[in-house]
């Protein structure tokens, strides 16, 4: 992982992610997230997520499950390749201690989703960044709400607009996909 420790990222729309530290392949961090804040159904391919209510309540689902809740002291491990959301189902700030593991690549592409969440309008990443992020590590991450033909047509055939009028130079030392 090459940012210095702790790495916060912070995304408009109210979630804070604080990466604390990395022991061999496992990263460590709190998430504060804002009542009814939360990301969209997701993947991980690679990693294992795992958060811990310190505080608040968590709403979390499994796709094609019921919403289920947790609350201070309960834990919910998302395994790699289960598609999954989670939110803060409470009135106050939902605050979890979380870990990532393998780390691989999570930090680089949850901080580049942020910062282009950021830029932004409505919600939705700026979409050269979007589209660089989504396509290149396909193989680790995808945002399953994103309709199919979007994710593998669309995001595709930006990604090549955006290389060809160069979009992406702060890419240039990007790790590549696991």
């Amino acid at each position: 992982m090459h940012y210095q420790l702790p790495h916060i990222i912070e995304s408009k729309y109210g979630e804070k992610l604080t990466f604390l530290r990395v022991e061999g392949q496992r990263a460590f961090g709190e998430n504060y997230v804002q009542p009814n804040a939360g990301p969209p159904m997701h993947v991980h391919y690679k990693q294992d997520e795992c958060l811990t209510v310190v505080s608040g309540k968590i709403g979390f689902q499994i796709q094609g499950g019921e919403p289920q809740y947790a609350g201070p002291g309960g834990t919910v491990l998302f395994k790699k390749g289960v598609v999954h959301r989670f939110w803060n189902a409470g009135d106050e700030v939902l605050y979890c201690t979380a870990w990532v593991e393998p780390v691989d690549n999570f930090v680089f592409f949850i901080t580049n989703v942020f910062d282009a969440i950021n830029r932004g309008k409505n919600g939705k990443p700026e979409i050269f960044d979007g589209a660089y992020l989504t396509w290149r590590y396909r193989s680790e991450f995808a945002i399953t709400e994103i309709p199919g033909f979007v994710r593998n047509v669309v995001m595709p055939l930006i990604y090549f607009v955006g290389s060809l009028l160069g979009k992406y130079g702060k890419f240039k030392d990007a790790p590549m996909p696991v």
